[in-house]
């Protein structure tokens, strides 16, 4: 029995094991187990897969630590009835002490049943705790001034994180601003720039370093200090140096020191060399930028002289096709490109030979030409035959980077058998240089002289090489033809030998020679070099200038002495408008030793600044309307009586005045005033006149055209304004206008600044003619009388009174033809313009009208008689006669009122027909009319006698009488006209 009960205990044993089950984990792979992390930061594991177990009801799950090390975990049951499970860590983990765990856990069921073992691997996050540290405290590093160093010092960070985004170190910066130094990601410091022990003894710089999490270090500081090191040279030598236009003189180099340092060798010399550079500005240098013409006059030159490259404009229009590089800084440049690039002088502005007394100037830039031969001719002015032959008879050219001037006797002049000069050879450096330079040429035959830049050339036995030949031969028919830029091959009829360069201000001056001192003033420049004054020059010093004073050389045994000349030398621009832009400056320095050994100084550059200047501004005011009557225009109008000139500095309260001008406007220069006419001037009775005398005191050129007047040359702007008042107009013919408007603008420095348009208006005070009475019928009389006065008045087209009956009609004002004149009142700004035009227009329609029905009355008449001959005899009594007919216009019928005009009128044999002409239309050009014909064109109307169209309807109806139809018009109209009316249209 026992044992029965025994196998019954196992049954119920086996089965209660079969309903519960044994504990199990749940996952995938029980052999990659648990895997999870944590961050230091935090106590939760995220664990994958989640822990659960499953099979039977679970109670709680264990920590088996069978690996080595510590285990700070627990695991805890957070879901009894699915058994799942969470892993903590009993307190944060530090990555940098331990960065993984591993063990194992089991799950344990409620009956003590235990699950297999799975294994956890925890791997600690790290977190960017820790901050990058330097090394060192500080740093400090010796470095030599004047080096670029590759590497000073280099410096290093670290970082305590455990893994490589948080822990290594992946940039450094330096925080300290504006200081000459760089470091790169690996901490290398190095200098951008050499360093200058003057400047700065000690550089100190704040450094710090970023992790990769760019979590920034605290700073460190770095100390580099700059050990003087000398070297041969100039010290304290700004680099730039400012200057403001109008200010006086300015030191350039205030400070300027010189080191020598230990030269290995006796000092004998030292030289020092100081040049202002101003070659890219206009022609070499800032000078006033008038014309060439003002420039002349300003020095004191010839007025005879031509220029014979004149800036395009009115009347030198034949400059046109060269292009220039042309800018208000300074005069036009042409450039000549060697190949195409000629113009021919007009004929009559200068004599094509210059005979043996003359000047010949002319700006040059000219550069060698190695690829061309060293026979090619350069022609800058040529004379040449024109056709058929190609005799060379003057010429200034370059050859060989040779100037020379070639000057051939003509047949004519003097013995065919004697030699004499024609061809001058200067060898000169300046024409090859690729540089501006100013060359005149003065000859008083046979003795010739070059001036460059302004100062005459030192002639020697050998320079110039003079080259004698025979006379031109004789030619007949040939003129010759005077080029610029090339010569004029006649026989070719082309141009040859052209000229490769720039040339500005060419010039030619007949008869005469140009005074030396004008072509030093025509060179002069406005900006130089100024030195000081010769007390500052010790004893054992040279100070030696070129004649622009843009180089100073200064030589001696002493250094402290040639510094403390340097430090005085100074800088000036006189120009009240300079050119602004750089100047570079270059100062080289060498020393001779007393065994003849020389050492060249390390050169020193600098710049002066020129600031732009305040532009001023030119205005002109004045009365811009002037209105005046027939016998002012007639006589002549001043057109700018009281203009004004004033800069905008002249309003200044505190300006001084004299002789009620402001100071300014008399010191003050304009150098062209254009006064222009739209439309332009009718020739026939309109004219401009300038104060000839005036302007021929003054130096002042004039050029009047149809289009105005141009005024040029530099002068006072007080001389100009008394010029541009005495400027008249004049009009014969006042009628044919409303008013006329001129334009003035002047400039100067060459067209630099301009003024703005001021617009002057004249306005013609038209008479009126209306007449104002009591009576409102008066006798025509009074209206020829009153007509005829006005017709008298400035030649103008008078009222229609052609023919005057000795019968009087009286006429009523409402038929009248009033106020056909233009009434002015100026002062009471009322302005009332009476026109023509409609009057014209139904003029002419009324004339074409009657010519109309004349034509078709003769067609009908025609017509009627060719039927009649062509019909039968038996029926001739049916045709009608029709030499009664009489065709007669009455143009009176259809007149409207004072503003209406004739339908149409009829000329009887022996009596003026009226002109057609609109007469009264404002700016009329009038070119076929002379004073000649106003008589005939002041007829306005023939006298009308009263007539009517009339035709008869046939033999039976004659014709009605021409009294007849009078007196029937005459009782249509009442008492409106008589036999006879006077028409006034005077205004057409």
């Amino acid at each position: 029995m026992y044992k029965y009960l025994f196998l019954v205990c196992l049954i119920v044993e086996a089965w209660s094991s079969v309903q519960e089950g044994l504990p199990r984990l749940e996952l995938t792979d029980p052999e990659v187990g648990y895997h999870g992390l944590i961050r230091e930061n935090e106590l939760v594991v995220e664990v994958k897969p989640k822990i659960r177990a499953v099979g039977a009801e679970i109670c709680g799950f264990r920590i088996l630590n069978r690996h080595h090390g510590e285990s700070p975990f627990e695991i805890i049951l957070k879901d009894e009835d699915r058994g799942e499970a969470e892993l903590r860590a009993k307190r944060l983990l530090n990555c940098e002490k331990r960065k993984n765990y591993k063990f194992d856990i089991t799950a344990v069921s409620c009956r003590g049943d235990v699950s297999d073992n799975a294994t956890v691997h925890i791997t600690v996050v790290d977190v960017n705790e820790y901050s990058p540290t330097f090394l060192e405290p500080s740093y400090v590093k010796q470095v030599d001034e004047g080096r670029l160093y590759d590497q000073i010092i280099r410096v290093e960070a670290t970082d305590r994180d455990c893994t490589a985004k948080y822990g290594d170190i992946c940039k450094y910066e330096i925080l300290t601003t504006d200081q000459p130094f760089a470091i790169d990601n690996d901490g290398v410091i190095k200098n951008t720039e050499p360093l200058d022990y003057d400047k700065s003894h000690n550089h100190i710089l704040s450094i710090v370093a970023y992790d990769c999490g760019m979590k920034r270090s605290a700073p460190v500081m770095v100390t580099i200090r700059v050990s003087r090191v000398c070297k041969l040279g100039w010290k304290g030598i700004p680099e730039r140096i400012d200057y403001a236009p109008g200010s006086s003189r300015q030191e350039l180099f205030p400070e300027a020191s010189l080191e020598l340092c230990d030269i290995p060798c006796a000092i004998n010399t030292v030289e020092t060399k100081l040049q202002l550079s101003t070659n890219h500005i206009g022609k070499g240098c800032d000078r006033d930028t008038y014309g060439v013409h003002s420039q002349r006059k300003l020095c004191g030159a010839s007025t005879e002289s031509v220029d014979l490259l004149p800036s395009p404009g009115l009347g030198t229009e034949w400059t046109k096709s060269l292009p220039t590089d042309e800018g208000h800084e300074s005069d036009p440049m042409f450039e000549f490109d060697g190949s195409s690039t000629s113009v021919i002088v007009p004929d009559g502005l200068v004599a094509h030979n210059p005979g043996e007394n003359f000047t010949i100037a002319t700006w040059m830039k000219h550069a060698a030409h190695p690829e061309l031969d060293r026979h090619t001719k350069e022609h800058i002015i040529c004379n040449a035959d024109d056709h058929k032959m190609n005799r060379h008879h003057f010429a200034l050219f370059v050859r060989n980077c040779r100037l020379i001037l070639l000057l051939r006797r003509e047949h004519s002049d003097g013995d065919l058998n004697t030699f004499r000069p024609a061809e001058w050879r200067w060898k000169i450096p300046q024409v090859c240089d690729d540089e501006w330079h100013h060359y005149a040429i003065s000859t008083v035959f046979p003795e010739v002289q070059l001036f460059i830049d302004g100062q005459p050339f030192k002639q020697d036995k050998t320079n110039p090489e003079v080259i004698d030949d025979w006379p031109l031969h004789p030619a007949k028919g040939i003129n010759t033809s005077l080029s610029i830029g090339a010569c004029w091959q006649g026989s070719e009829n082309k141009f040859k030998h052209h000229f490769r360069g720039y040339l500005a201000g060419l010039s030619l001056l007949i008869g005469k020679t140009e005074d030396p001192s004008v072509l030093a003033c025509l060179h002069k420049c406005k900006e130089s070099l100024e030195v000081p004054g010769m007390e500052v020059v010790q004893p054992g010093m040279q100070l030696m200038t070129n004649t622009d004073m843009t180089e100073i050389t200064v030589e001696g045994d002493n250094t402290t002495d040639i510094e403390n000349l340097i430090r005085r030398v100074g800088y000036i621009n006189s120009r009240e408008f300079p050119t602004p832009g750089r100047r570079n400056l270059h100062l080289t320095t060498k020393v001779i030793c007393e065994s003849g050994k020389t050492i060249k100084i390390i050169p020193s550059d600098s710049f002066v600044m020129v600031l732009p200047p305040q532009k001023p501004t030119i205005e002109i005011n004045g009365t811009s309307n002037l209105p005046r009557d027939y016998e002012d225009f007639r006589l002549g109008v001043r057109v700018f009586s009281d203009v004004r000139i004033t800069i905008s500095s002249d309003r200044d309260d505190n300006e001084e005045w004299r002789n009620g001008e402001p100071v300014s406007v008399i010191e003050r220069k304009l150098d062209a005033c254009t006064v222009s006419v739209y439309p332009p001037l009718n020739p026939d009775h309109e004219s401009l006149t300038v104060p000839e005398n005036m302007l021929s005191q003054l130096g002042i050129v004039e050029k009047i055209t149809n289009d105005g007047v141009l005024l040029t040359g530099a002068d006072m702007i007080y001389n100009y304004e008394q010029v541009l008042r005495q400027i008249q107009y004049s009009n014969k013919k006042p009628a044919y206008y409303l008013n006329r408007a001129f334009k003035l603008i002047c400039s100067e420095l060459n067209g630099r600044f301009t003024s703005n348009e001021y617009v002057q208006t004249l306005t013609v005070i038209h008479p009126d003619l209306s007449k104002s009475t009591e009576d409102p019928l008066f006798s025509m009389s009074g209206v020829q009388q009153e007509a005829e006065e006005h017709a008298q008045l400035d030649n103008m087209i008078a009222p229609a009174h052609a023919q005057v009956s000795e019968h009087i009609a009286d006429m009523k004002p409402a038929h009248m033809i009033n106020d056909m004149y233009i009434t002015h009142s100026f002062m009471e700004g009322a302005k009332e313009v009476g026109t023509s035009h409609a009057v014209t227009v139904i003029i002419v329609v009324c004339v074409g009208f009657l010519l109309f029905m004349i034509v078709l009355g003769v067609i009908r008449i025609r017509a009627a008689h060719h039927r009649a001959t062509e019909q039968d005899m038996a029926d001739a009594e049916m045709a009608w006669d029709d030499s009664a007919l009489n065709i007669t216009v009455n143009p009176m019928e259809n007149i409207g009122g004072a503003s209406g005009g004739p339908q149409g009128t009829h000329a009887e044999e022996g009596e003026e027909s009226w002109d057609e002409d609109d007469d009264a239309s404002s700016y009329r050009d009038d070119d076929s009319s002379s004073d000649g014909d106003e008589d005939a064109e002041d007829i306005g109307a023939s006298r009308v006698e009263g007539h009517t169209v009339s035709c008869a309807a046939g033999p039976s109806q004659p014709a009605p009488s021409t009294s007849n139809v009078a007196t029937t018009a005459g009782t249509n109209a009442g008492t409106k006209h008589a036999k006879e009316l006077e028409w006034d249209h005077s205004s057409m």
